[in-house]
């Protein structure tokens, strides 16, 4: 992806995103609240985040690295780090 894909990831609307997906209040996903811990997401529905992330956004996760992103920050960074093309 380009830069210009880069500089469009934005933080809230990727959080508007993770709470749609996960059926929370946008206001319970803090940026270092864990999905699982603390909102109570279930493996199916980690699952689900990450495919909602990859068709969004165009990028594909590895299967370990579908265990990092569980919280906002987690998922802003996977997400960046793919936009920005780095391994």
């Amino acid at each position: 992806m380009t830069t210009d894909a880069v500089a469009r990831l934005d933080r809230e609307e990727l959080r508007t995103l993770l709470a749609d997906t996960i059926d929370a209040d946008v206001s319970d996903v803090g940026d270092d609240t864990d999905f699982v811990d603390r909102l109570g997401v279930d493996s199916l529905m980690a699952l689900e985040v990450v495919v909602v992330l990859e068709r969004k956004y165009g990028i594909k996760f590895a299967e370990q690295e579908m265990r990092t992103v569980r919280t906002l920050n987690s998922a802003y960074g996977e997400v960046l780090r793919k936009l920005a093309g780095r391994p």
